[in-house]
């Protein structure tokens, strides 16, 4: 059975918004522990944000 919790943050309705500023303070800490340029330079929405989130936290080694 497929877990519906989590929808994709390409279907948010909010996630055309602006990131939210605890998005970029966790994105630079992130691209820190990873070894990749700051992100936050570009102007990045809500969903593209958790999606980065994402794929950094398993660059730098991190659990979901």
């Amino acid at each position: 059975m497929p877990d519906n919790t989590q929808k994709n943050p390409k279907d948010w309705v909010s996630g055309e918004d602006p990131m939210t500023g605890a998005q970029e303070s966790y994105l630079k800490t992130l691209a820190e522990q990873a070894h990749k340029p700051d992100p936050t330079e570009q102007d990045l929405t809500k969903a593209e944000a958790s999606e980065l989130i994402d794929q950094l936290r398993q660059q730098a080694g991190l659990r979901k």
